[in-house]
């Protein structure tokens, strides 16, 4: 298997190599202070095995050369290190940089995942390639999914290529290894690395990440966890120990980290982020019937595909220009959820978009289109829209599918947090926002008060957990994420209504000004005046909200 380290060439960029072919395969050259900080702790004797299952330019085994000879005390030894890498020009450099920092190497270049584990080493350690999955697709994926399913751990398709990288690279450890990787943080919170958490618990004896205020790879889109996994098939461990550090070069000082018991094993481990106090309150909460999942109160779904929004969306001038029939058009939420940030969207808001030049209308014309529909749609078929992927996979390409207007709209991309206001227009949605249908039994006053009474800080934490950091800052919602967010039950809201109301037009006024936070401590007083919450929850509540959001927008800033 390990017959090439012995080749020498030169550095990648005189091979042929390119950033955009690296960024192609997923691969990110590591900085050295991440290679060497994860050699230091993985490798603990002189008679440690390493491997390196995407060796790169070797910046992980150039460092347990460093690291196993200095544990040994002999400056004349060449230590023996192993290694996977499957460009063929990089596996050459990584095995000069290894020969020349005074070890032997042994890079394959192979496909990680075609070559069989083998069980004998103490450490794993590297940095596995990132490719998402709408990139990592026909046999490449389908490899790497064989190769996680031989562990007990199934993938979906939506998988990227990391997740499988980490369990493939467990199965190399004899009992009782370590495996220390760089990851994206899209372990502690995507749908996907559900079974990858489960795994690294249930097969680890401990734990730990180590996270990052300030990118570490400014090439990358992602940001970046370090993966510190010891005790390999002496697990379970019980508790995720995170570690938070500014920056890579202020790894010397990382803190000790906190200890953290997820509730699911195969759960996000974002409330890992969540300062314990705060924590222990959202669970005591969330154990009660005052607080639960937003599916409680009803379903959320997704919104209108159109296929081509600047087509089927339509203003009213656009409306007069063509001619078009009233029963040719739906009342429609404009693209997008700027105007979606107060209690409710009625009809007053839509005629002022109206007037505004938005477009308020979808077409959507039935079976027997007017003249004047008829000639929009050649205009359609002319510009290519019936072309379009959604389109062209229709039964009639400008019948676009429908869902019904919904109760609640739900934001799905926000700078600050989701929010639920009520669609007394009943305007249908498109795609850039959700619709929440309410269950009948609690229709009416979810319509009332749910959006105010949602302006809470257990709602706007636990939004800030169970949501999704995207890049620019952006917390991204999801239907699947909006159905376990943590609102006030339906009994709740009934037994604060009349403590609501009052307020409800002060909070619609600061909401316009874009004062959120004030917003919140109205609500919030009800909250505590009602004795739902105590005023110490409140704070360490907000403190903890406040963190989680600066911290999504540092990282957001800084990349810029």
């Amino acid at each position: 298997m390990f017959d090439n380290g012995g080749v020498s060439a030169g550095p990648a960029s005189e091979t042929g190599d390119s950033p955009a072919l690296r960024k192609a395969r997923g691969a990110f050259f590591t900085p050295d202070e991440l290679a060497r900080f994860i050699a230091e702790w993985a490798i603990r004797t002189p008679d440690d095995r390493v491997f390196e299952p995407s060796a790169g330019d070797a910046a992980f085994l150039v460092r347990a050369v460093g690291r196993l000879r200095g544990l040994a005390g002999r400056p004349d030894w060449r230590p023996t290190v192993d290694g996977v890498e499957i460009h063929p020009d990089s596996a050459l450099a990584g095995g000069r940089r290894v020969r020349d920092s005074g070890g032997e190497p042994r890079i394959a270049q192979d496909d990680f995942f075609l070559v069989h584990p083998d069980p004998r080493y103490d450490c794993v350690i590297g940095n596995p390639p990132f490719i998402r999955f709408q990139d990592f697709t026909g046999p490449a994926r389908d490899r790497a999914r064989q190769a996680a399913q031989r562990a007990g751990v199934a993938l979906t398709a939506l998988a990227s290529s990391w997740a499988a990288f980490t369990v493939h690279s467990a199965m190399f450890l004899t009992r009782g290894g370590r495996l220390g990787l760089v990851l994206p943080a899209e372990l502690l919170s995507v749908n996907y690395a559900a079974p990858v958490r489960r795994f690294l618990l249930d097969h680890f004896s401990t734990v730990e990440l180590v996270l990052f205020d300030e990118r570490v790879f400014p090439e990358a889109e992602a940001d970046v966890v370090l993966l510190l996994a010891d005790g390999y098939r002496a697990g379970p461990a019980e508790q995720v120990v995170i570690r938070r550090a500014r920056d890579a070069a202020d790894l010397a000082s990382a803190n000790r980290g906190n200890a953290w018991t997820p509730v699911d094993r195969s759960g996000k481990w974002t409330g890992g982020l969540v300062a314990p106090g705060a924590e222990d309150c959202i669970r005591s909460l969330l154990g009660t019937d005052r607080f639960g999942p937003l599916q409680t109160w009803g379903d959320t779904t997704l919104g209108i595909v159109t296929g081509n929004n600047g087509y089927f969306t339509l203003s009213r001038r656009q409306v007069r220009r063509l001619g078009l029939r009233p029963d040719e058009l739906l009342t429609l939420s404009p693209a997008g959820s700027s105007h979606l940030r107060g209690l409710e969207f009625d009809d007053e808001t839509l005629a002022r978009l109206g007037r505004e030049g938005k477009a308020v209308h979808l077409f959507h014309p039935g079976s027997r289109p007017s003249t004047a529909a008829e000639r929009y749609i050649a205009d359609g078929y002319q510009a290519g829209v019936a072309d379009a992927y959604k389109c062209r996979v229709r039964k009639v390409w400008y019948q676009v599918p429908i869902v019904p207007p919904a109760d609640l709209l739900l934001t799905c991309m926000n700078a600050d947090t989701p929010r639920l206001t009520t669609n007394s227009a009943r305007a249908h949605h498109l795609n850039s926002v959700h619709g929440v249908y309410l269950r009948p039994a609690v229709a009416e006053i979810g319509r009332e008060l749910l959006p105010l009474a949602s302006l809470n800080s257990v709602t706007l934490l636990h939004a800030e957990i169970v949501g999704r950091s995207y890049g620019g800052g952006i917390l991204k919602m999801e239907p699947r994420e909006a159905d376990g967010w943590a609102v006030p039950a339906p009994a709740l809201v009934v037994d604060c209504a009349d403590a609501l109301r009052p307020v409800r037009d002060k909070v619609a006024d600061l909401l316009h000004q874009s004062r959120l936070l004030d917003a919140v401590d109205l609500v919030d007083q009800v909250l505590v005046d009602a004795g739902e919450i105590a005023d110490h929850d409140v704070e360490s509540l907000r403190q903890a909200r406040a963190d989680l959001a600066r911290r999504r927008l540092l990282r957001a800033s800084r990349a810029r």
